[in-house]
């Protein structure tokens, strides 16, 4: 059966904000009478942070933590505040202070143990998650923390395992809402593999409604949640594809509009894009090879790769990774031997080496993104190494660098000029998708060198020290873009 645009029928009730409000209001009268009431106050900071007064919260739980400085609610729930709100290293602080004062407690481990991954200590972060299965052994957010972390290390077997029992019987998820109006019911699909566009920032929870599924275990004959949009985030089409699969049966059964068609995102694989969008006028793309590991590693391989046009220096990489992990440069037959000893995965992908140095001998790596068929300068990296990205590269210290981002983002027709302007519209084209971004550098003739074109791409607001200045109305943008585009799909009526 169909659903979508209009059914809005069994909607969870959408007031607690008004129940949250008059419980809040109970318990400052009780502080009012017993101040130092450590548990009225720990229901207050819950109460605040349910109401989205973020600010009020955090105050609240560092009160309540000058009174009872164990206290594992706080903690972990100040960790959260604070990890959503940027102070990643603060919030690990919070979560390291919890798990040490409550050893027994999962919550605080877990918390700590996807800090440590998402800071890549892989080590450290399955110390903490194995810890909390000891104490919870059905624990289903250690399960699926211990998941998307095997998988990073190549264990697919142990992956798999934990990726069941975290998220099987729990395939659908409801944020919560705290608006005032009634909300607007969004179905937001997901991948439990990992790979999703980050599109969780720009979903307001003052408007909508979200009902996320994890795609690769959902029963299809169930009811979809009600939601008058659809969108869906899984965006890594080498590491998701039976999740998109999955994504496209369950766009069929609905009639609501649609963002990111999974169709589309299955088109976008490294080497699907490398051979399509290779044919766009004025876009360059690598030559690339997905092989299992017995034959890059077998005598000779050099020769063959050289025989199908991948010459030394080339590129070897992990399909599913971002962010330069498990991605490396190999040069020789030494280095290839020490790429493969480290990467994980039975299959590695290939890819012939576009070197982007200019005459200065650096490079200059640009992303734009792809919002509602218009192009957005999101950065400019510029190094003489030659991986690169923006948190790593020669920008913080180096004015020069900083000058010339700040062009590239206030004139990116003139930084780039009409052939690179017109091949990123092809890309952008080729591409079909709502939300989507690019990572390329020019060659000398000024044509794109395309290095990534795919969903999951990162729109991060810049730190707030001043020498980010320049960055913050070009993000802005993106940002309102992205939001004016979902709420356009939704017909949302902007929130007083």
């Amino acid at each position: 059966m169909k659903t979508g645009e209009g059914s809005d029928t069994g909607l969870e009730d959408w007031q607690p904000r008004h129940r949250h409000e008059a419980a809040l209001q109970e318990a400052e009268a009780l502080l009012k009478a017993a101040p130092h009431a450590i548990d009225a106050r720990f229901v207050r900071a819950q109460l605040l942070m349910e109401l989205g007064r973020t600010e009020e919260a955090k105050d609240a739980y560092l009160e309540l933590l000058t009174l009872s400085p164990s206290h594992s609610g706080a903690l972990n729930n100040l960790g959260a505040l604070l990890h959503a709100t940027g102070f990643t290293a603060a919030a690990r602080t919070c979560y390291a202070q919890a798990a040490k004062q409550h050893p027994d407690d999962p919550m605080g481990h877990v918390n700590l143990a996807n800090s440590f991954r998402q800071a890549g200590e892989g080590d450290l972060a399955r110390k903490h998650y194995e810890i909390a299965l000891r104490a919870a052994p059905d624990h289903a957010q250690a399960h699926q923390g211990l998941a998307f972390l095997l998988l990073e290390q190549g264990d697919e077997k142990g992956a798999e395992r934990h990726r069941r029992l975290g998220f099987q019987g729990r395939a659908v998820q409801s944020w919560p809402y705290r608006g005032r109006r009634p909300p607007i019911p969004v179905l937001l699909l997901a991948s439990a593999m990992g790979g999703n566009a980050p599109l969780s920032p720009f979903l307001d929870d003052h408007v909508y409604q979200v009902s996320m599924i994890y795609t690769e275990f959902y029963d299809l004959n169930s009811q979809l949640p009600p939601h008058r949009l659809l969108i869906n985030a899984i965006g890594d089409a080498d590491l998701c594809g039976p999740g998109l699969d999955i994504a496209g049966k369950i766009s069929a059964l609905s009639t609501a509009p649609l963002l990111n068609p999974p169709e589309a995102v299955l088109k976008t694989g490294r080497i699907a894009n490398a051979r399509r969008l290779g044919r766009i006028p004025d876009v360059i793309t690598p030559g690339i090879l997905c092989l299992p590991r017995e034959i890059l590693s077998a005598p000779g391989s050099l020769e063959r790769l050289a025989a199908q046009g991948i010459a030394l220096p080339f590129l070897l990489r992990t399909p599913g990774f971002h962010n330069g992990r498990n991605f490396f440069r190999v040069g020789n037959c030494d280095e290839l031997t020490a790429a493969l000893a480290v990467l994980p995965g039975r299959d590695i992908t290939v890819m012939q080496f576009l070197d982007g140095r200019d005459a200065d001998g650096k490079i200059r790596k640009y992303r734009i993104m792809f919002i509602d068929g218009r192009i957005y300068p999101l950065h400019a990296a510029i190094s003489r190494h030659w991986k690169i990205h923006h948190v790593t590269a020669e920008m913080a210290d180096n004015s020069e660098h900083r000058t010339e981002e700040e062009a590239f983002l206030t004139a990116m027709p003139e930084v780039l000029g009409k052939r690179a302007m017109q091949a990123l519209r092809g890309i952008g084209e080729a591409l079909g998708l709502d939300y989507a971004g690019a990572d390329f550098s020019l060659d000398a003739q000024g044509r794109i060198l395309l290095f990534e074109a795919n969903a999951p791409m990162v729109v991060q607001p810049p730190d707030p020290d001043d020498r980010w200045a320049y960055r913050r109305a070009p993000v802005d943008r993106i940002i309102r873009a992205a939001v004016g585009m979902i709420a356009g799909r939704a017909a949302v009526i902007p929130p007083c």
